[in-house]
């Protein structure tokens, strides 16, 4: 299996504060990873590391053995890495359709004088993107919402909009920040479906940074685990949850000693039944 995104001992440093530390990630293709950790662990600033919004000062990040740190976003875009943000960020006074379009910019073949001058070429073009619009609509769930303002979308419907334009890009790594976050358990499970058929059905590689744990245990391949900026643990869903200092990252560290009081406990009540 070929590797989609690796970091090899990424940091990223504002002042005086180390948000990421020499991270180290691996992510093979047509999977979906997570990363995960408490506020402030360092996950959006690592994915403005890979989507080029940031620049490492240390380290490598590479898109199929391709170099790409320090590529202004636009060409990492270009590249096919698209992502969505935990504060959704579409264009409100223009319609779902419109904001699709713009998704579609990298892979445009007219510039700036075929659109002054009306060319057949941009006609053709803007044809064929109006289609495309229409087709993701259909593929995330929209479809016959393509004339409404985005900002007048209902909540779910605008993650789904906002995500059918980070596919218009036409990507192989799709980035999500936080997909699920606002939504009420049903949008949680229709996300999280929504979400294993885009790898299922387009064979796009999925990295995800996800708060709500049941979803996270539920969707993921791997799991990668940051705290403090740092690395602490790399695996399996199973693993992971079994993880001490997982769940020490969490929960504080005295969850190790409350966890084993209430074993002891428990034994001793089956102990006395017995």
């Amino acid at each position: 299996m070929s590797t989609c995104i690796e970091t090899k001992q990424v940091s990223k440093i504002f002042g005086g504060l180390t948000a990421v530390n020499s991270v180290d990630v691996v992510v093979p293709e047509n999977i979906i990873a997570s990363i995960i950790g408490p506020n402030g662990a360092g996950k959006t600033t690592l994915f403005n590391c890979i989507s080029g919004y940031y620049t490492p000062e240390h380290g490598q990040i590479e898109f199929y053995g391709m170099p790409i740190q320090g590529q202004p976003t636009y060409a990492v875009a270009g590249m096919g890495i698209a992502r969505t943000y935990q504060n959704i960020r579409l264009f409100g006074e223009m319609t779902a359709i419109e904001n699709i379009m713009v998704g579609q910019y990298p892979r445009f073949k007219a510039g700036w004088i075929d659109a002054i001058l009306a060319t057949r070429r941009e006609r053709d073009e803007e044809k064929q993107s109006i289609e495309e619009g229409r087709r993701l609509l259909k593929f995330v769930g929209l479809e016959g919402l393509g004339d409404n303002l985005a900002r007048n979308l209902p909540y779910g419907a605008q993650r789904r909009l906002e995500i059918a334009r980070a596919l218009a890009s036409k990507p192989r790594l799709l980035l999500l920040d936080e997909p699920t976050a606002g939504m009420n358990p049903q949008e949680t499970g229709k996300m999280t479906h929504f979400i294993r058929n885009l790898r299922d059905e387009l064979g796009i590689t999925i990295l995800l940074i996800e708060h709500d744990m049941r979803v996270v245990m539920d969707i993921s391949d791997q799991i990668t685990v940051l705290d403090y900026g740092t690395k602490i643990a790399e695996g399996k869903p199973k693993s992971i949850q079994s993880n001490q200092r997982v769940i020490e990252a969490y929960l504080g560290p005295d969850v190790t000693s409350l966890t084993k009081k209430y074993q002891l406990r428990k034994k001793q009540r089956y102990d006395a039944k017995s």
